[in-house]
C-alpha cells in the first residue's frame, strides 16, 4: 500500500537503535545482570519489575504486562503515533525514513477526517456565543467560562443544513462529513446528525476530536433521546473511548487515580471543582478495552455509580471487564451515591473536600465481589458455599497469576473451603507439569528462535516437522519462514507484529522465558528440539502406516509406502531420543 513505511526498515531500525539508551532518557535505569530494571513507568509499583534487554531490544513489564520495541516505548509513553516514533528514532541514528510509493512521509488516510471534526468542533463553540437558551443551560448548570473552553463545548442550532452550509455542500464534502458521523442520509438526503443540543467534543489521546455528544436543549417530536453520541466511524469506537482522558492527561504529568463517572456533565462539574481526574464512558458499559485503556494510565481506578439497582448492575459490568487486568499494583474501588445525587450534584453541594473523603470511604473490588455474589446465599449452609463457589469459579479464573489471585482464593476459601477445588476446576496448568519434555518441547523451540531470530539462518530445509499434529507447530513454521525472510528482525519486532493475534499473548511470555547458560547453549539446545520435533514426526508417520497395515494388510500400503516404512523404522530405530 502506498505511503506504508517497509517492514524491512524497520528491522534495520530497531537493529541499529540501542533501546535502553532511548528508555533511560526518560526513565531512570538500573543494570540487573544482562538487563536493566526500573519502576514501571505504566503503572504504580514500590518495587522494580520492568526490565529492559539490550540483547532483545525489548521492554517488558512483569507487573501490569507492558512490553514492545524501542517503537512501541515511545508510542505508549510519548503517546506518539507510529510514523512519528519511527521517524525520531531514525533520526538519532541518521536514517531517512522511506515510505511505499515515495519519498515523502504521506498525509495520513485520516486527516481530512480530523479536519472536518475540528472545523465541526470551532463552529458549534462560535453557535454557543449566538444561543441564548444554550448559554442559559451552561450558566444553570454552574460552568465558568474556563470550564466552558477547556472542553471545547458548543451547540447545534435546530436546523437540518447549518453545518453544512457552513463547512461546504459539495458531493466531496457531504461524503466527509457523513463517514465522520456529523451527517446521515435519508429521506430528507443528508441532513445534520446533531440539532437543537449542547455540544461535547470527544477527544483522542492526542487531543484531536473524533465524534461528539449531545444533549437535547428542548424535547420535540423528531429530537431523539436525552443524549446522543456521534455513530461509529473510522477514527471513533464508543467501546475503547472515554470522554475527557485528555483533559486529565493534560492536568496531570503522572495520573494519580482515575475516577469513572457515568455523564459528561459529572466529569466537567468535578473538574470545574478540583476534581481533575475524572472520565466518563460513552453511554456504554465499561469494557474489557475501557478497563485496559484505564489501568494502562495509572494504576488506582475509582467507579462512580448510582447506589440503586441499575447502579450496582453497572458496576458489576465494571467488576466483570476489570478482573482479567487486575494484575499485582493495581485497585479498583466502587462509590456508590445517596439516591437522587450524582457527582455533579454531590461536589456543588459538598465541595472538592466533601467529595474526596466519599472516595475515601469508596468499597475495595475483593469487598464488593464478595458482597454481591453472597448477598443471597445462606453462607452457614453447604448448599450457600457451593452456590458462592459456582457463582465465583468463572469470575476468579480470569484473574492474572500474582498476589491478587492468590487472595481472592484464599478469601473464597474462608467463605467456602474451596479453593483447591476451584484451581483444578479451573485448569490451572500446574507449575511444574508431570511431563515437562514432552508438553514444551515446541514451545522451548519458539521462545528461543523469538529470543533469537538469527537461529533461523542457519536451519537447513527442509524440516518435517511441519506434518506434526501439535499445538504450536504451525506457529513455529511460521516464525522459521519469518526469521528467514527478515534476517534484521528482532524480538520485540516479533512480538509487535504478532500482538493483535491470538498468538500475542503466549508470544510475550516467552519473549522473556528464561534460559541458563549463553548463545552456545542455546543454539544447541534450539537445534536439538528441532531434530526431537523431527523424530516424533517419523514416529508418527510410522504408526500411521502401521495402522493401515493392522486394518488392511501390507497390501494395503503402495510400493513407496511400503519402503517409506521400511526406512521410518530404520531412522527411528537408529536416532533414539534424548
Amino acid at each position: 500500500m502506498s505511503g506504508r513505511i517497509p517492514a524491512q526498515f524497520v528491522d534495520e531500525l530497531l537493529a541499529r537503535i540501542d533501546i535502553v539508551e532511548v528508555i533511560e532518557q526518560r526513565v531512570p535505569l538500573r543494570k540487573a545482570g544482562r538487563d536493566w530494571t526500573a519502576r514501571c513507568p505504566f503503572h504504580d509499583e514500590r518495587s522494580p519489575s520492568f526490565t529492559v534487554s539490550p540483547a532483545k531490544q525489548f521492554y517488558h513489564c512483569f507487573g501490569c504486562g507492558a512490553h514492545g520495541s524501542a517503537i512501541g516505548f515511545l508510542m505508549n509513553y510519548d503517546r506518539m503515533e507510529f510514523p512519528d516514533a519511527v521517524e525520531e528514532l531514525a533520526a538519532r541514528v541518521g536514517l531517512k525514513v522511506p515510505y511505499e510509493g515515495g519519498g515523502k512521509r504521506p498525509v495520513e488516510d485520516s486527516t481530512d477526517l480530523y479536519t472536518v471534526l475540528d472545523a465541526a468542533a470551532k463552529f458549534y463553540q462560535r453557535e454557543l456565543t449566538k444561543n441564548a437558551k444554550a448559554r442559559a443551560y451552561f450558566d444553570a448548570r454552574g460552568l465558568d467560562a474556563a470550564t466552558i473552553e477547556r472542553f471545547g463545548l458548543g451547540f447545534a442550532p435546530d436546523q437540518w443544513d447549518a453545518l453544512k452550509t457552513a463547512l461546504g455542500t459539495s458531493p466531496q464534502r457531504l461524503d466527509l462529513l457523513e463517514k465522520a458521523g456529523l451527517v446521515k442520509s435519508g429521506e430528507r438526503g443528508k441532513y445534520e446528525y446533531f440539532r437543537n443540543r449542547v455540544m461535547f467534543p470527544i477527544a483522542d489521546r492526542r487531543g484531536r476530536t473524533i465524534a461528539f455528544g449531545g444533549r437535547i436543549l428542548e424535547k420535540t417530536e423528531d429530537s431523539g433521546p436525552k443524549y446522543l453520541n456521534s455513530p461509529e466511524t473510522a477514527l471513533f469506537h464508543k467501546g475503547q473511548q472515554l470522554f475527557a482522558l485528555w483533559q486529565v492527561r493534560q492536568a496531570h504529568a503522572k495520573i494519580p487515580r482515575l475516577i469513572v463517572v457515568e455523564g459528561y456533565m459529572d466529569v466537567i462539574a468535578l473538574f470545574q471543582h478540583g476534581v481533575t481526574q475524572a472520565v466518563a464512558t460513552l453511554g456504554t458499559a465499561t469494557t474489557r478495552d475501557h478497563a485496559e485503556l484505564l489501568f494502562r494510565n495509572c494504576a488506582d481506578v475509582y467507579f462512580c455509580f448510582d447506589g440503586d439497582r441499575a447502579g450496582r448492575g453497572a458496576a458489576w459490568k465494571a467488576v466483570e471487564s476489570v478482573l482479567p487486568r487486575m494484575r499485582d499494583g493495581r485497585q479498583a474501588f466502587f462509590l456508590f451515591l445517596p439516591e437522587g445525587e450524582d457527582p455533579d450534584s454531590l461536589v456543588r453541594s459538598e465541595g472538592q473536600a466533601g467529595f474526596e473523603e466519599r472516595l475515601k470511604s469508596a468499597t475495595p473490588l475483593s469487598e464488593f465481589f464478595f458482597a454481591n455474589l453472597s448477598g443471597d446465599v445462606n453462607l452457614a449452609s453447604l448448599d450457600g458455599k457451593a452456590r458462592l463457589a459456582e457463582r465465583a469459579r468463572p469470575l476468579l479464573t480470569q484473574i492474572p497469576d500474582g498476589a491478587f489471585r492468590d487472595l481472592m482464593l484464599a478469601e473464597l476459601d474462608k467463605r467456602a473451603n474451596v479453593t483447591l477445588r476451584i484451581e483444578a476446576a479451573a485448569g490451572d496448568t500446574p507449575r511444574k507439569p508431570a511431563h515437562p519434555q514432552e508438553r514444551s518441547l515446541v514451545r522451548i523451540a519458539v521462545a528461543l528462535l523469538l529470543q533469537n531470530p538469527g537461529f533461523a539462518a542457519a536451519i537447513e530445509p527442509p524440516h518435517t516437522f511441519s506434518a506434526l499434529r501439535l499445538s504450536g507447530i504451525a506457529l513455529l513454521v511460521e516464525l522459521i519462514a519469518l526469521c528467514r525472510e527478515r534476517p534484521e528482525i528482532s524480538t520485540a519486532a516479533i512480538v509487535d507484529l504478532y500482538a493483535e493475534r491470538e498468538e500475542g499473548r503466549a508470544l510475550q511470555k516467552l519473549a522473556v522465558m528464561e534460559f541458563p547458560g549463553g548463545e552456545d547453549a542455546w543454539q544447541a539446545e534450539f537445534f536439538d528440539a528441532l531434530r526431537q520435533l523431527d523424530r516424533q514426526t517419523r514416529i508418527q508417520r510410522r504408526d500411521e502406516l502401521d495402522a493401515r497395515v493392522r486394518s488392511g494388510g501390507i497390501a494395503s500400503l503402495s510400493a513407496e509406502e511400503k519402503d517409506e516404512l521400511r526406512g521410518l523404522k530404520i531412522a527411528v530405530t537408529a536416532a533414539p531420543p534424548r
